[in-house]
Order: C-alpha cells, then structure tokens, then sequence
C-alpha cells in the first residue's frame, strides 16, 4: 500500500520507490542478492574448512577456535558497523541531504579502517592467550595461530570490503555487492585448495593457505567496491570533506550500539566452546564447531533480510513515515523466521548430513548431532531477534536488542556453566543455548511491537498501523 506522505522533491526515483512501494514484493526483491552476498560471504569459511578438514582433526579443531573471532570481524563490519553506515546514508538521502550523504563515504572509510587496524593488532598480540583460554593446546593450538595469524593480518581489507558494501547498500543497490561476493567466492573455490595443498612447483602452505586466499577474497571485493563508488555509477559519492564528528556520530551511535550485540553473540559461541572444551575435550569443539557453522550460516541469512530492513526503515523514519518503517520491520521479522526456522528443523531431523562433510570423527559427529538436535528447532527466534535487531538501526533505537542481546549472554553462559556443573553432560549447555535464542528472539519482537522505536509523544493512542506519523525521528 503506498504512503499518502510525499518523497521530497530532490530524491532520486530509486528513494522515491523505497518510500511509496508496496512493502512486501519490495522487501523480498531487495532482500533476495543481498542474502545471496551473505551466504556467499559465509561460504568461504565453509569452504576452508572443507578443504582444512582433509588436513586432519587437529586442525579442524584449530579452525573451531579461530572461527568466532573471523565471524566477529565480518559481523561487526558488515552488520554492526555496516548497518550504522547504511542506516546513516538511507537516513540522508530520506531527507533529501545528498551532500551529507556523499560526506559519510568518506568518514565510513575512516571508521572501519581505524577499527580494522585495531583489531588486526589485538588479534596478532593476543591470539595465543585468546585460544588457550578457549581450551586449545598441542597440535589443535600451533593450527590455530598459524591460520589466525594470517587472517588477522589482512583484516583491515576486510573492514574497507565492507564499509564500501554498506554504503552501496545504503543507497538501496543490493544487487552490486551481492555480484561482487559471489565472484570472490567462485574464485576461493580452486584458491583454497591451490594455496592449502600446492600443485606442481607451487608447495603447499597448510592451513594457512586457508587464510592466504581470505586476504586475497578480501582485497579484490575491496578494489571493486571502491571502484564502483569512484566511477560514478553509485547514487552517492566518495567526497574527502574535512572529519566532522556529526557525521562520525551517524554512523557510531548505531555502529558501537551493534558492535556491542555483535560481540555478545562471538563472546556466546567463543564462551560454549570452552565450555565443551571444559565438558568433553577437544574431539567434542570439533564436532560442536563444525555444527555451530550452521548457527553462524543464519547470520548472513537474517542479514540478507535485515540489511534492507535497515535501509527500508531508515529510510522511512528520514521521511517522517514512522508506521510504514514499523510495518516494514515487522514484515521482514516474520520473514526471517520462517526462513530460519525451516533451516533449524531440517538440522534437528538430519544433523549428520550437515556434519559428514566435515569430519568422520566419531566423538565429533555425536557432539555436533546433539548440538543441533537441541539447539536447531530454535533457530527461528534467533533469526527473527536478528532481523529486527537489524530494522532497529534503521530505526536508531537499539536499547532493546542490546538488553536482549546480554540476557541472552547471562543465559547461555551463566545457565550453561551452571548446567554443566549440575549435570556433566555437555548436552546441558546445548539446552542453555537453545533457551537463550528463544528469549532473545521474542524480547525484541515484543518490543518492537509495543513501538519501542517511537517516543511516547509520538506513539498513536490505537495500535492501529495504517497511517503514517509525522513525528520527527529520535538522532
């Protein structure tokens, strides 16, 4: 149903869509190459560790400890990081602000390179500590750091890659990123095994070659982004305007907000690790690695849908269409999960297909079905707590997914170690981890639907979503 509430008058028609399209057909065509960019995305660490695994089980276990902390990198720069530049550049345009719009590229690059070159030397320093602390040791620990140190070396292309995706994505151009993604990945395919294994005169690098064609996926996607922006064929620009901190707020009340729900949810897989470590040893962090895989394979997936729902409601909110961005969000949690939810059953019914392409190991493929057994039928809630956490941005309302986002945190962790005491089963941590997904999912639904988003000046006395609000958006 299209808004009464007009574009203003110097948006570009791709704008004027975002605010006046029917919602649904708009937000699955938006949504459709951008879950494809995430998915393809997510692959290269499923591809690694097909390839990794052939190397034996000892650095498949050293993958499991590295692979939170790969995954904190590419969330936080895409979805927690990203969704602030997105959101940020969606709101400019909704107003009709292209100036600021074409500013915050330029302080989008400042952000995440500074951010990437942190974490590039917190991870060189202190990976050692870090997977130790995780349970590793031997010939699982010398794998660990000998991928970690490559991948973590290249890290800040992968924090450029992705403040120039988010951007792009901003201006509601999916499409571009997604292709962009899925040619790296069709060139990781024969990468991988070339730079793990050699062929011919070229030797093998082991488990780090993995991480040698990381880096190299990362800086070609960083090359053809910026190339895309720079020849004009983006709505906004790449202009190098004097640092202004009301740009660099955009773009961090949002990006830190997220970062810190980006970093409970690595703290909550890195922390079961240890648990499992603690529970059944090393064997069993392979199983439970290679099975939580397909936890982390939901995160590209809700972004994908959550990614336009940043846009969508950013986008919106900019414009003063305050009941059209909360129908929006709400419309693209259910989305997400179904989505999700269908691909937890298909887990919990037939782990073991899932889990046999990685090991064979028999400790590995009991702990792993049992992981996914327990802890899949929930998966829904954790996709639909994604996607609106996503939309929240758009909103620049983040109280609620953050509360969530450390209730979760208390259960799983706190439960699961009280869990594991009481009972010495590792299976104890997996029902803690399922719990932890169902609250976290239907604590921000809920306050999403009270309109959480909203001051309660500007929220309208009947529940009733047909008509747009003229309210000014919260900054």
């Amino acid at each position: 149903m299209k808004s009464n509430t007009a574009a203003p008058s110097d948006t570009d028609n791709r704008t004027t869509r975002l605010l006046q399209a029917p919602i649904l057909p708009l937000l699955l065509t938006m949504a459709w190459p951008n879950v494809l960019i995430m998915c393809a995305q997510a692959s290269t660490g499923l591809i690694e560790t097909w390839w990794v695994a052939k190397l034996g089980t000892d650095a498949l276990a050293g993958m499991a400890l590295v692979f939170p902390g790969v995954m904190l990198m590419q969330m936080m720069s895409a979805g927690a990081m990203g969704g602030g530049i997105s959101s940020a550049v969606a709101r400019a345009l909704g107003a009709g602000r292209r100036g600021d719009a074409n500013a915050l590229v330029w302080h989008a690059l400042l952000i995440n390179g500074a951010i990437g070159l942190l974490f590039s030397l917190l991870f060189l320093l202190f990976g050692s500590p870090l997977y130790r602390f995780m349970g590793g040791d031997g010939a699982a620990l010398a794998a660990a750091l000998e991928y970690s140190n490559v991948v973590f070396a290249g890290t800040l292309a992968l924090w450029l890659m992705n403040a120039l995706a988010s951007v792009i994505r901003g201006t509601g151009n999916m499409l571009f990123p997604a292709l962009v993604t899925c040619a790296g990945v069709l060139l990781l395919i024969p990468l991988s095994p070339l730079l793990i294994f050699g062929f011919g005169p070229l030797p093998g690098l082991g488990v780090a070659g993995g991480g040698v064609a990381m880096v190299l996926f990362f800086v070609g996607g960083a090359l053809a982004m910026l190339w895309f922006i720079l020849s004009g064929r983006c709505v906004v620009r790449l202009s190098r305007t004097p640092v202004a901190w009301r740009y660099l707020r955009d773009i961090l009340h949002i990006g830190l907000l997220s970062s810190i729900t980006t970093v409970l949810t690595n703290i909550i897989i890195a922390g079961a690790t240890a648990l499992v470590a603690l529970g059944a040893g090393m064997q069993a962090v392979a199983g439970f690695g290679t099975g939580v895989r397909l936890e982390y394979l939901l995160v590209p997936l809700a972004f994908g849908i959550g990614a336009p729902l940043v846009v969508l409601v950013g986008t919106n909110l900019g414009a003063g269409q305050q009941e059209r961005a909360l129908r929006i969000g709400l419309t693209g949690g259910l989305v997400a999960f179904v989505a999700t939810e269908a691909i937890g059953l298909s887990a919990a019914l037939w782990p073991e297909q899932w889990l046999r392409l990685f090991t064979h190991d028999p400790v590995a493929l009991v702990t792993g079905a049992d992981y996914l057994r327990i802890v899949g039928p929930t998966y829904g809630f954790f996709g639909l707590g994604l996607a609106l956490y996503f939309a929240s941005q758009g909103a620049g309302r983040l109280r609620w997914p953050l509360i969530a986002g450390l209730l979760r945190l208390a259960i799983a962790l706190g439960g699961g170690w009280l869990a594991l005491q009481l009972s010495d089963s590792v299976n104890a941590v997996f029902y803690a981890l399922a719990l932890a997904m169902l609250v976290y999912g239907l604590l921000i639904a809920l306050a999403v639907w009270r309109r959480s988003w909203f001051s309660a000046a500007a929220r309208p006395a009947t529940p009733t979503i047909s008509s747009p609000s003229p309210a000014p958006v919260e900054r």
